[in-house]
């Protein structure tokens, strides 16, 4: 169990700090809204996660190219459009502009899109979570739920961690605060420009 446990918490921790879409996403995100508003964002994984897990499991056990394809074709233009909302926030960018009341459900609906069009959750439960927690279910299902429980609450905060540590960036400075979104807006096109290059068979 404690195995189990401890590979679910260090590979959570691993991928959530590993720089892509989803944390260029929830970074800008934050120096947009704050962190209050992004913080919901932190459990989108939780929740898009269900139907990833269900469809790798369950229907396709590996992911076919052609589903990692569409996805990342889907995901690019996605990404882009991210980037381009990113950067129309950057040029017009105002430090004492309060975000919008509904935005917090905004952003999480956002975070769910992203991490359901990211190509990395299927990749990772197809080759490296799927397996272990069927392995691990089989022996004691206590190993599997571990694993699980493991993982997602460390992703969780993890992530949270991250959203409250770009919020103080807003502390520094209205200059500092929008050089930064600056670049999380270059991260994401760059994000969705690559996986367009891929799913066109780059």
């Amino acid at each position: 169990m404690i195995t189990y446990l401890l590979f679910g918490i260090t590979y959570a921790f691993a991928a959530a700090i590993q720089p892509g879409p989803f944390q260029t996403f929830i970074i800008s995100k934050t120096l947009e809204d704050g962190w209050k508003k992004t913080l919901p964002a932190a459990f989108a994984p939780v929740i898009s996660d269900g139907p990833i897990i269900f469809l790798v499991l369950v229907i396709l056990n590996n992911v076919p190219s052609w589903l990692l394809g569409f996805l990342q074709i889907t995901g690019g233009l996605f990404f882009i459009y991210l980037a381009y909302k990113s950067f129309k926030n950057f040029l017009e960018f105002n430090n004492k502009k309060k975000p919008e009341e509904n935005k917090n459900y905004n952003t999480l609906t956002k975070a769910v899109l992203v991490n359901i069009l990211n190509p990395a959750p299927y990749i990772g439960w197809s080759l490296i979570m799927g397996p272990l927690f069927i392995k691990g279910y089989r022996e004691a299902s206590i190993n599997g739920i571990s694993l699980i429980a493991g993982f997602y609450i460390t992703i969780v905060l993890t992530q949270a961690a991250i959203i409250l540590l770009f919020g103080l960036a807003k502390n520094l400075g209205p200059k500092i605060t929008r050089i930064t979104l600056g670049i999380a807006s270059a991260g994401l096109a760059a994000f969705g420009v690559y996986l367009l290059w891929q799913g066109l068979g780059g």
